[in-house]
Parts: C-alpha cells; structure tokens; sequence
C-alpha cells in the first residue's frame, strides 16, 4: 500500500498499489464504517478507474454500507499500448486474470478479508466479471452489469454461480439482445435482466444513471446480508 489513508464522514479512503502477477496496479479503496460487503469494480474498453459513471455508482454503495475498490486493470504501460492497438480492451481472460487477481489481493488484507465480494462491471469488464466469478465460485457473492457485454464471457457463463443482475439502456438495443442471450445462458445462477427505460449505452440521460446505482445497491444488500439475518427479519415481517 501507498500513504495517502484519510478519513471521511463515511469511513476510510486510500489510494494503493497492488502486485497481481507483477503488475503493479493503482487504485482506490472507500471502507465505510461497518461495512457490509466489497465491491470490485471492472471498467468498460477503454476507461480506468476514474470513470465518472463508475465513481458515482461506488458512492452510491458507499453511501448504502458497502465497500469499493475502483482499480486500474492495466499498468499505465499496457494503457498506453491499448490505447494505440486496443488489443488488450478486448482481452476478456486476460482481464478477468488481473480482477481476480485483484481480489485475492483484497481477501488477503486483513481488514477486508472478512467481506462478502462481489463485482460491478461495464461494458467489457462486465465480461471479465463474469468469467472471473467462474473462476472463484466460493468467493464472489453477487454480481451487476451495466450496459456490460456477458456474452464476452462465453462458455464460462454456464459455470457461473453468483447471482447476476444485467442492467441494460432501453434504447441500447444490440446490447439488449446480447444480455437476453447471456441470461439464457446463465443457466446455474440466480439471474435478472433489468432494463431502463430511455437510456442508452452510457447512461447519460437525465436520472437513468441514478436508477441504475440503486438497483445495484439493492441486489448487493441482498446478496450481502447474511442468510440468518435475512430469515430473522423475514419472520419478522410475517408475524407483524
């Protein structure tokens, strides 16, 4: 880790570096008070952790208890060759090497190895997400796409065990199509496709950005809280 630790009205944030594989990879921790659970996120082709769409969403989980990691999945080496070749954008076992690298990194530091995990992707990091939650099946606890491209995780869909909700632009048409096929595809997860009307690719109109943070807030809540407090307050819930 790097100094660069300061205290905020919700909790702890710090840059750091990270070795996965020998890469040294730059990226950003938020640790809410009494967190409930850690949020990696895989930005889309071509953006990095500072993408605006994805800072706003982990402010919205911060906000909701939730934990976040925004990192780099490429050294500022292969950033510069990508942005030239973009072979590496494009790379989904390559990228979902470096997330799930990215995440035994973050079981291992100790005040974050007790968290349930669970991945935000974007566009083809949604991809990698989902081939590295194959990869890790008793790690990762729950999974969100946004406007994300699962059919880039291919064959690896089907040995996907975490449930997965797939946010889509109602005006984002190929994209649609391309997460109804992921979803058939899902066949041994919890699963849902949700699509938000009047949005396009990037979520830019006016509150479908917003719509999107807390649909992905609520499926990682429910997918963090533990199984006895979830049939605790269910019991309840029916008894009242």
């Amino acid at each position: 880790m790097i100094p660069g630790r300061k205290q905020t009205e919700i909790g702890d944030s710090r840059d750091f570096l990270m070795d996965v594989d020998g890469a040294k990879l730059t990226g950003t921790l938020v640790l809410p008070h009494g967190a409930r659970g850690l949020v990696l996120f895989a930005h889309g082709s071509g953006s990095s952790r500072h993408s605006p769409r994805n800072r706003y969403v982990a402010e919205i989980l911060q906000s909701r208890g939730i934990a976040t990691v925004l990192f780099d999945l490429l050294t500022s080496k292969e950033e510069s060759r990508d942005q030239l070749t973009g072979e590496l954008r494009f790379d989904i076992p390559f990228l979902a090497k470096r997330l799930a690298g990215a995440t035994h990194y973050a079981m291992n530091t100790p005040e974050l190895g007790d968290l349930k995990i669970g991945y935000f992707g974007a566009s083809t990091g949604a991809g990698a997400a989902l081939v590295a939650a194959a990869e890790l099946p008793d790690v990762v606890a729950a999974i969100v796409s946004r406007g994300g491209r699962p059919d880039l995780a291919g064959k690896a869909l089907g040995s996907v065990r975490a449930p997965t909700l797939l946010i889509v632009g109602g005006e984002d048409r190929p994209v649609i199509a391309m997460n109804q096929t992921a979803l058939a595809e899902l066949t041994h997860a919890e699963k849902k496709l949700v699509i938000v009307p009047g949005a396009t690719h990037l979520f830019e109109e006016p509150g479908t950005l917003e719509k999107t943070a807390k649909l992905a807030a609520d499926w990682f809540v429910e997918h963090f809280t533990p199984v006895e407090k979830a049939r605790i307050v269910f019991a309840l819930q029916v008894k009242s």
